[in-house]
């Protein structure tokens, strides 16, 4: 099996919001803002193949379905759709694409989905073979927003999914269409029922699956939020999602799984460490995966 990373449409949202309770005097060293106050998002997939026999891409990211209003509002770099242009030039075509799995069905994670924006066109998917899978409880929320989230979900999508007749529902570790090949994980403090989803790699003697690597999704978006207090305006529940990810992080220290980011410009692979007073970062970052083998 090898990976690829795939960028989708580049997006500059408000570092603020990207940092919640955290001053700019903190987050701009990480990121720096620009006249707007926004800083510069990737919204990264990341492509396995084979995977249980089968060519997937994890997240599709925020695409180009948005009209040029909405695409300005919410900080869309390109008009063009980038995932697609990424995908051919990691050598795959949209019919190749056996699986697609979602964390979650947030427009900057599955807008990517869609086809670009066409002026009186409606919406339809770009992944004619694939089957869709996403996490049960959030296709629910998704079904059916808060008022706090509503903004964040594309209302034509989940319709979409289920006319496919390709949709999975997960609601546990493992899901029909993976298999053991792939382990998930899930959370609630960034939006009910977030699925993260782990390649698994080789058991270690004790039986229990050693190196890897996790799609941590809004999670842990990038490299700053992997320290702990970091969390973002729109997490749904700020001290829920520090507890899940001081557990996530452990653990995926502990069984030596890397991490791989979805919205850091700069890297999109990383091993967690920890320092001596329990502080988490990263080191081996990778900024971009081309054909790379999964032990590599």
């Amino acid at each position: 099996m090898k990976l690829w990373s795939i960028d989708g449409n580049a997006q500059k949202l408000d570092g603020g919001a990207m940092f919640g309770n955290a001053p700019r005097a903190l987050w701009s060293r990480w990121a720096a803002p620009d006249e707007q106050g926004r800083i510069d998002l990737a919204c990264r997939a990341l492509l396995a193949s084979p995977l249980a026999g089968k060519t997937v891409l994890f997240e599709a990211g925020i695409g180009a379905f948005f009209e040029p209003k909405l695409r300005d509002r919410y900080g869309v770099v390109e008009d063009r759709h980038v995932l697609l242009d990424s995908l051919a030039h990691a050598g795959f075509g949209p019919d190749d694409i056996d699986v697609v799995v979602l964390s979650h069905l947030h427009f900057d994670h599955a807008g990517g989905l869609l086809s670009a924006w066409k002026e009186g066109a409606e919406p339809s998917l770009v992944f004619p073979n694939a089957t869709y899978v996403v996490g049960r409880r959030h296709f629910e929320r998704a079904l059916d927003p808060h008022d706090r989230d509503r903004a964040s979900f594309i209302p034509a999508l989940p319709g979409l999914l289920q006319s496919t007749g390709r949709l999975e529902l997960v609601d546990s570790e493992h899901s029909r269409t993976l298999g053991d090949a792939v382990r998930f994980h899930f959370s609630d403090g960034h939006t009910p029922g977030l699925m993260l989803a782990e390649i698994v790699a080789a058991h270690d003697a004790n039986g229990y699956p050693h190196g890897g690597v996790v799609f941590c999704a809004d999670l842990i978006p990038g490299r700053p939020w992997v320290h702990v207090p970091i969390t973002m305006g729109y997490d749904r529940n700020a001290e829920l999602l520090i507890d899940e990810k001081k557990a996530f992080l452990d653990d995926m220290l502990a069984r030596d799984v890397h991490l791989y980011f979805t919205h850091d410009p700069a890297c999109a692979l990383a091993r967690v460490v920890k320092s001596s007073d329990g502080r988490f970062s990263t080191t081996n970052e990778v900024p971009a995966l081309q054909a790379r083998p999964l032990a590599a």
